[in-house]
């Protein structure tokens, strides 16, 4: 890879999918989405927001290309010999609230980090996690089936090994239990040289609307009450939690010095703390917690309705 090779066709393909996917996104909903620009020192930005959509309360699709003389903690974890040195960085990011409780939540995320040093070093992230507040079987099975086939032509032994990883990562510390029923992510990842491990990057931002959309059809109608909504704040909450204590990608952005709306759009509009549950059924709770929120093997699994 040639020091402008490289970034310019990341920028390229991550350009060209935060359209595609804004115009599915809308074409589901049946509204349109607003440009929110930013630009700072550090670089610049492009959201594309939705809100209060037929079927999405909140959809933002964000690309970010940013560089900076100090490569911020958060994205050194696993390599302490890069901390400090000059970055370039750019990627996308994708989050989806849905109105309807028994509509998952999911995020996307895929990003090429590249140092600025007298040898250049280039790696790349990514993955999508699916979050509901119901749980499906069969929802969760062609998820992760999605994820499988998306990876498969370039190893078959990547989706187990970043489906582990993102239920190592997904993790709720203080709760105990995953955010969601997981996914696939992987970081720091230059597998095969830049071709190949890119060619991943593209698999996995390009499986979305086949892993996601088809839930989106079979579950937007379902009719609810103010004890399901009520379920789905609370379940957002848990989201929020980990998004503000335990997400790279957030502390990344914010050590960064990055946009702050920018980086916090990934929150849901509303969410709810409700410590009584007086506005749900706690029995919700129980179900998804012991059933959806411990890693499983999706794949095979007994479906249902």
């Amino acid at each position: 890879m040639s020091d402008e090779q490289g970034p310019t066709q990341v920028t390229a393909y991550l350009q060209d999918l935060q359209q595609r996917l804004t115009a599915k996104l809308s074409a589901c909903d049946g509204a349109d989405f607003f440009l929110q620009p930013w630009q700072s020192e550090l670089g610049s930005g492009k959201g594309m927001i939705l809100e209060q959509g037929q079927v999405f309360e909140r959809a933002a699709i964000s690309y970010s290309h940013v560089a900076a003389a100090r490569l911020p903690d958060a994205a050194t974890q696993k390599r302490p010999e890069l901390a400090g040195v000059p970055y370039e960085a750019m990627g996308v990011s994708l989050i989806v609230h849905p109105q309807n409780p028994f509509v998952p939540t999911i995020h996307l995320n895929v990003r090429m980090f590249s140092t600025r040093s007298e040898k250049p070093i280039w790696w790349f992230g990514g993955g999508m996690d699916l979050t509901p507040a119901y749980g499906f079987v069969e929802d969760c099975k062609h998820f992760h089936a999605c994820c499988q086939a998306a990876l498969a032509p370039h190893g078959k032994e990547l989706y187990a090994k970043f489906k582990a990883r993102c239920d190592e990562y997904f993790y709720l510390k203080h709760r105990q239990h995953n955010r969601g029923i997981g996914g696939i992510f992987f970081d720091d990842y230059d597998v095969g040289g830049f071709a190949a491990a890119f060619a991943v990057v593209r698999a996995v931002g390009d499986s979305f609307a086949k892993a996601y959309l088809p839930l989106v059809e079979k579950r937007r109608n379902t009719e609810y009450g103010a004890k399901h909504r009520g379920h789905l704040l609370h379940r957002r909450s848990r989201y929020v939690e980990f998004n503000l204590i335990q997400d790279r990608g957030t502390m990344f952005g914010l050590q960064s010095g990055g946009n702050a709306d920018a980086i916090l759009v990934s929150m849901p509009p509303l969410a709810s703390w409700d410590l009584r549950g007086s506005q749900r059924d706690k029995r919700d709770d129980e179900i998804l917690e012991t059933e959806y929120l411990q890693p499983r093997n999706w794949l095979h699994q007994t479906d249902n309705s």
